[in-house]
């Protein structure tokens, strides 16, 4: 059973919805979970946002914040969550903004991914992860893994 198969589980034995919020992953998440077959009764939404105009316009990201933060942090991660958990039927949401590569700088750089966690009724939890330059390709789906792993290990508690 691959990760998207026992998160899914997992939801529906703890009647968890979920949505994602995605930037740097492009929709991969979504696609993950989706790929599963009867995933429509866990699985509400997805929004790929990623431009910032995206992440205002759908999920309520705050022009501040993306200002003063800056597109790949952990504010903007935590807003695209909680904003991911207000404009869907999900009970919980993941989000993901981060630099896949190539590039970065040397304060952002290639390979730093900004992840946020938004369940209702909780606290919303961000972390950065540094996956550092592994390639594109490799960075996206380091991201994917993790974030399938965030809300198995929220819904777990």
């Amino acid at each position: 059973m691959n990760r998207a198969e026992q998160l899914l589980v997992l939801a529906r034995g703890k009647g968890a919805i979920i949505a994602t919020a995605e930037s740097c992953t492009g929709g991969m998440i979504a696609a993950a979970i989706t790929d599963v077959p009867g995933s429509s009764d866990a699985f509400d939404r997805g929004f790929v946002t990623y431009s910032n105009a995206a992440k205002t316009d759908m999920l309520g990201v705050a022009a501040r914040t993306l200002d003063t933060f800056g597109a790949v942090s952990e504010e903007v991660a935590g807003e695209m969550a909680e904003g991911a958990l207000a404009r869907s039927a999900a009970t919980i949401a993941v989000s993901v903004t981060g630099i896949a590569g190539p590039g970065g700088s040397d304060h952002k750089p290639e390979g730093r991914v900004c992840f946020g966690l938004a369940r209702t009724g909780t606290a919303t939890r961000v972390e950065t992860v540094e996956f550092g330059a592994l390639g594109r390709a490799a960075v996206r789906r380091a991201a994917v893994d993790h974030a399938l792993d965030l809300i198995k290990v929220s819904l777990s508690s």
